[in-house]
């Protein structure tokens, strides 16, 4: 009678045991990520030329201006809603996105020593920030808002900020009672590491807004990988 043969055990990474604890760790990892980004997190600023990805921090250009951002121009998007007449100079108090469930007041963000944009308080996590040296809601040039994703405490203002879609509406009240209404051109996420300060920040002849908060992978020892970008352009004014 010819002897049994033995049967082979799967190799460990094969058995359904693995597949399980495979499958715990990273819903440990990824819970670990959405509780813990944001904490401190700075953003690029709006007047950082491509020597910043090198270590050197550019100042604002010559021709910039306090109103704009970098010398060279941005790229319009195409907008299928035609933009509306400037609006003068009126500090920025809230933003409000319908389709995020979004209406927070504003704090005013500046540069910092390293010329890097100051973000709202992380303590405070449903503030938006308005640059204030740059142009004001409605107003001729590139405004920028920036926000939190999320912090410690959960998620932030910004949370769903990557959802918006082409056509969605960002509107900014005004100190005066005015409201800007910007429609949004396009989201974009971008890897810090390759962020094209040109386009995102550039001056432009017409009304835009740029809205930013952090995206991509989150790394405990230098904050979340990428910037989500919302691209809009003004629209439409409502109030006296």
């Amino acid at each position: 009678m010819p002897p049994r043969r033995r049967r082979r055990r799967k190799p460990w990474r094969r058995t359904r045991a693995y597949r399980l604890a495979r499958t715990a760790v990273l819903a440990v990892v990824l819970v670990t990520v959405v509780v813990r980004c944001g904490e401190g997190h700075r953003e690029r600023h709006p007047e950082a030329h491509s020597a910043a990805h090198s270590g050197a921090v550019g100042a604002p250009s010559a021709g910039s201006g306090a109103r704009g951002g970098p010398g060279a121009r941005s790229s319009p998007s195409p907008d299928p809603t035609p933009p509306t007449r400037p609006l003068p100079p009126s500090r920025a108090t809230a933003v409000r996105i319908p389709d995020l469930g979004v209406d927070a007041p504003i704090v005013p963000v500046r540069l910092d020593a390293h010329r890097q944009l100051g973000t709202p308080p992380v303590d405070k996590p449903k503030l938006i920030g308005w640059y204030a040296d740059g142009p004001t809601p409605g107003e001729t040039g590139t405004a920028v808002a920036v926000g939190h994703r999320d912090t410690r405490t959960g998620p932030a203002v910004f949370a769903a900020l990557g959802q918006l879609d082409p056509g969605d509406h960002v509107e900014a009240r005004r100190a005066d009672g005015r409201t800007a209404v910007y429609t949004v051109d396009r989201v974009r996420t971008f890897d810090k590491d390759h962020f094209p300060d040109k386009e995102v920040y550039g001056t432009s002849d017409r009304p835009e807004l740029r809205v930013l908060t952090c995206g991509g992978l989150y790394r405990s020892k230098t904050g979340y990988t990428s910037n989500i970008v919302v691209f809009a352009h003004l629209t439409a004014t409502r109030g006296p």
